[in-house]
């Protein structure tokens, strides 16, 4: 029974750097990979957030460890990365799910929008996903295989009102990935981009559906009935969802997949 469960793991022998691995995404998709059998490395600004999460990998038998890693910061990456390489020989898959307080970004029209406040999303997440995506693919081509994820709602496809700079920051994102597979998949390493509607299970998105409602003078309840009604199933992604998604794309069952989007989004966006 024990050597069939080993048999059936996706991720057995995999070494997995999970970035923004406190936050509801990243917590939810690390212990689905650490599950399926990864070895999970997870970073955070601050360890104190990601030391529940390692607690609760460790005790459901994974391994895990922790480091404080700023994904904005390229040598605070490559030093971990450097770390990891020589701890456990190589890096398989590089998520990150770092995310940005949406306070004082959504909510807000255009006309009345701060332009630092616009831009600080496209340059956050522009810069920390090509930070986190060049530091593990130095590894990766080298082994001749790897994977980078990253995560996105439907406002990078969807035009949607009061979104600020962030619709423009997660569509650059998208961008960014189909960039990485051209030039790097010849090398045998894929680049995915995982989908969503908003997650009503995540903090955030209870935070950002309340700006967007107080925005348009409803209450926030009628906000999430009226988005989750786009949908054609008429309810959101849930992150078990996601994380069983992000768990398959990281295997090699996946291996034909790069440069592309799994989409999540239930109907929202029909491709």
């Amino acid at each position: 029974m024990n050597n069939q469960k080993e048999k059936d793991m996706l991720l057995e022998n995999k070494n997995v750097v999970v970035y923004g691995a406190g936050g509801a995404v990243g917590s939810a998709v690390a212990r689905g990979f650490a599950h399926e059998g990864a070895r999970v490395f997870l970073t955070a600004r601050n360890l104190d957030v990601i030391d529940t999460v390692a607690k609760e990998i460790s005790a459901a038998g994974g391994a895990v460890e922790t480091a404080v890693v700023d994904a904005l910061d390229e040598k605070s990456v490559t030093e971990h990365l450097d770390a990891v390489i020589a701890n456990a020989g190589r890096i398989d898959v590089s998520f990150n799910a770092i995310g940005i307080p949406p306070q004082g970004l959504q909510g807000i029209p255009f006309t009345d929008l701060p332009v630092d406040n616009f831009m600080r999303p496209i340059t956050t997440y522009a810069q920390a996903h090509f930070i986190t995506a060049k530091s593990a693919a130095r590894h990766m081509i080298p082994q001749g295989s790897g994977v980078i994820m990253m995560h996105t709602p439907e406002p990078a496809r969807v035009s949607l009102p009061l979104v600020g700079g962030m619709s423009v920051g997660w569509a650059a994102m998208e961008a960014l990935n189909r960039a990485l597979s051209a030039e790097w998949a010849q090398h045998g390493v894929r680049s995915i981009c995982l989908r969503t509607t908003g997650m009503v299970e995540t903090p955030t998105i209870d935070v950002v559906y309340g700006l967007h409602a107080d925005a348009m003078g409803i209450p926030q309840d009628q906000f999430t009935a009226m988005v989750t009604s786009m949908t054609h199933r008429k309810r959101p992604t849930a992150l078990a969802e996601l994380t069983s998604v992000a768990v398959f794309l990281a295997s090699d069952q996946a291996s034909a997949m790069t440069g592309t989007v799994a989409n999540l989004t239930g109907g929202i966006i029909v491709d």
